[in-house]
């Protein structure tokens, strides 16, 4: 692999500032951000990317490679969950292994941004549907963890409300502003993309720095919870996303996909969620403790995806499409 991609990376100012959120954790700093505006920060770059997305999509229109890609994203959505949860059985009970195998079958959007970001600056072209395959990968992995839960689970007095959960898998508000936005994109196409670019466009890298500035703080405030989750989770929030990016690489190998697409979809199937699923998993799987699922994808997964896996997988593309 190529030293100079990770260099290249880690030097990226929004990974450098969330470097430097975790440094002031270290050492103590009073910095702090506050509450609500992180919370308004990831609502544009959802907003951003999922308009930006819909106004791509409308460019390139539906054909067979978009197909492809949306199938693969719901198919590895599926099966992620299913196959890290027997592995996570080996060491955990069932409401644990369920919790975590949801986190790692759903998705990070800033990792997704991140990757973008890293694309563009290598000058590599990809397709602006990638964000229907972002957006189609958020929720199935929760359905997937609760049937685990269901049908594993000895808990006769356990009964859900499945209204409630598909509400809150497809509906939430991660969910439901990437899709609004995505259609908006669509339907408003080239005009729209120029009514709003010094929204969408000019401003997208400095609020991703300020957002991954936040990330910072949250993961090395969530660095003692390591402690708890001891050396097999460790290893698992490192090896598990290698296994899902290798799975994902070959998947794109077979349907053609382009390598810059092909890496976007390769951080999807590798990344893994810390907001959409912990809210979901708190709210029907409370027998679930959030500081394993929590603290593996945001303080172990999220840093090693953006330092090395993202350079990485893009040494296997080239490997692979060589």
């Amino acid at each position: 692999m190529n030293a100079n991609l990770i260099v290249s990376n880690i030097l990226n100012p929004p990974v450098l500032f969330f470097f430097l959120g975790m440094l002031a954790v270290l050492v103590k700093s009073d910095l702090e951000i506050p509450p609500p505006i992180p919370k308004l920060f990831s609502l544009y770059l959802l907003l951003a990317i999922g308009f930006k997305g819909g106004v791509e999509l409308t460019k390139s229109g539906i054909d067979q490679q978009l197909v492809l890609t949306i199938l693969a994203a719901i198919m590895m959505a599926c099966a992620v969950p299913l196959y890290t949860f027997f592995i996570l059985r080996l060491k955990l009970d069932t409401y644990d292994s369920a919790a975590i195998a949801a986190t790692y079958g759903s998705i990070s959007a800033v990792t997704f941004i991140t990757a973008s970001a890293f694309l563009t600056e290598l000058g590599m072209a990809f397709d602006g549907f990638m964000v229907a395959a972002l957006a189609l990968m958020e929720s199935p992995a929760i359905i997937v963890g609760l049937i685990l839960v269901n049908f594993f689970s000895r808990d006769e007095k356990r009964e859900f409300v499945w209204s409630e959960v598909l509400r809150d898998a497809f509906l939430n508000s991660s969910v439901f502003l990437l899709v609004g936005s995505l259609i908006i994109g669509m339907l408003t196409g080239e005009h729209g993309w120029e009514v709003l670019s010094p929204f969408t466009q000019d401003m997208f890298y400095g609020v991703l720095t300020f957002f991954l500035l936040d990330m910072g703080l949250v993961a090395a405030k969530r660095i003692k919870d390591l402690q708890k989750t001891g050396l097999f989770l460790i290893s698992f929030a490192i090896l598990i996303p290698i296994l899902n990016a290798g799975i994902g690489l070959l998947i794109a190998r077979a349907i053609n996909m382009p390598q810059g697409d092909a890496l976007l979809f390769a951080v999807l199937c590798a990344s893994a969620s810390y907001i959409a699923v912990p809210a979901a998993m708190r709210l029907t799987v409370p027998e679930a403790n959030p500081s394993l699922y929590v603290s593996t994808a945001l303080a172990v997964t999220f840093p090693f995806n953006i330092i090395v896996g993202i350079p990485l997988y893009l040494y296997g593309i080239n490997l692979l499409w060589s």
